[in-house]
C-alpha cells in the first residue's frame, strides 16, 4: 500500500545506506520543516561535544551552572545531574514549567523557572517526557561556552554538516529552544543519522565522541509506558528512543519526524511528516517497507 492509502502523511522520506548512497523521494515540496522533538538529538549531540571540549562532565550538577537561581530552587533541585537531564529523569514531572502563566512565562527567565518548580520525586528514578530537560541542556551548553546552542552548533556540528542557516526558534530570551524548533529538510535531518551511524565521524574527522555517540542509545531509562504506541516503550537514552527492532534507534519529533538508525543494516531512513493520528504507523512502515529489505 502507499503512503497516501494508508494515510501516513510523509513529506519525504531519505534513504542512506554505507556504501550505496542516497535516495531521496518526496511527496510534496522539498522546504525545511519544523523537525519538533528530533530537535533534541541535535541538543544532546551538542552535549557530547561540550564534553568532549572538557566544558563541563555528565555527571555534573546543572544548579551549579546557575548560582544565581540558588534561592529560588525547590528543595531537591540541586541533586539533578546533565545526564538526568539527558535521559528525562529530572524528577520535575510536568511537561514543561510547573508555571504556565503567560505573562511570567514571557517575564521570568526560563532557567528559574526550571529551578523552581516543585521537584515530584529524586533525580534518576523514573521518566518522565519534558521539553524543559532539553531545554536545560541547552542552557548548560551556553553557560558554559559563552554561545546560544545554535550557534555554539553551527561551526561545530552544521557547517561541517553542510547545513547552512539553520533557523532554531528562541523562548522570550532569546535562548534556542533545544526541545524543539528546529527547522530542516528531510535531506538535512538524515545527516545527523548519518552522523550517529557513523559513530561520531564525517568525512573522516571526528564530529562527536564515538564513546558518547554509543551512549545516546545503550545508557537508557525505562519509559514506563509515558505514550500509548510500543515503538515508545523500548527505551530512552540520550535525547534517542529505541525502536522495538532491536539494536536500532532513532531520533523522534512530532508528527512523525524521524531518523531511524539502524547499524546492523548500515543504513538511516529519515522522513519527515504530518501525520496528527498514528507516528507509530510510520515508523513500522519504514522497518517493513526499506530496512527489511536492504
Amino acid at each position: 500500500m502507499t503512503c497516501a492509502e494508508r494515510n501516513l502523511g510523509v513529506y519525504g522520506v531519505h534513504l542512506h545506506q554505507a556504501g550505496q548512497g542516497d535516495i531521496e523521494h518526496r511527496f510534496r515540496s522539498d522546504d525545511r520543516v519544523h523537525i519538533w522533538s528530533a530537535s533534541k538529538t541535535f541538543t544532546s549531540v551538542a552535549v557530547g561535544m561540550a564534553v568532549a571540549e572538557g566544558r563541563f562532565e555528565l555527571s555534573d550538577k546543572v544548579l551549579g551552572f546557575f548560582p544565581e537561581f540558588a534561592e529560588a530552587a525547590a528543595e531537591g533541585s540541586a541533586a539533578i545531574t546533565v545526564r538526568d537531564l539527558l535521559r528525562m529523569a529530572a524528577g520535575k514531572d510536568y511537561e514543561f514549567f510547573q508555571e504556565t502563566d503567560p505573562a511570567v512565562l514571557e517575564d521570568t527567565d526560563w532557567a528559574q523557572l526550571f529551578f523552581a518548580g516543585e521537584q515530584t520525586r529524586p533525580p534518576d528514578t523514573r521518566f518522565f517526557y519534558a521539553n524543559a530537560c532539553t531545554y536545560m541542556l541547552g542552557r548548560v551548553v551556553e553557560a558554559t561556552s559563552g554561545q546560544v546552542l545554535v550557534d555554539y552548533l553551527k561551526p561545530r556540528l552544521f557547517r561541517p554538516l553542510g547545513i547552512y542557516n539553520p533557523w532554531w526558534n528562541t523562548c522570550p530570551r532569546g535562548h534556542s529552544l533545544g526541545g524543539y524548533g528546529l527547522q530542516l529538510r528531510t535531506s538535512e535531518l538524515a545527516k545527523l543519522g548519518r552522523l550517529l551511524l557513523q559513530e561520531g565521524i564525517w568525512e573522516d574527522r571526528e564530529i562527536v565522541p564515538s564513546g558518547y555517540v554509543a551512549a545516546m542509545h545503550t545508557d537508557v531509562i525505562d519509559p514506563v509506558r509515558h505514550f500509548d504506541d510500543a515503538e515508545s516503550n523500548v527505551g530512552y537514552g540520550y535525547q534517542v528512543w529505541l525502536n522495538t527492532t532491536p539494536g536500532t534507534f532513532r531520533a523522534d519529533g512530532m508528527y512523525g519526524q524521524f531518523s531511524i538508525v539502524a547499524p546492523g543494516k548500515q543504513a538511516v531512513v529519515t522522513l519527515t511528516s504530518h501525520n496528527e493520528v498514528s507516528t507509530g504507523d510510520i515508523i513500522r512502515a519504514a522497518f517493513t517497507d526499506i530496512i527489511e529489505r536492504i
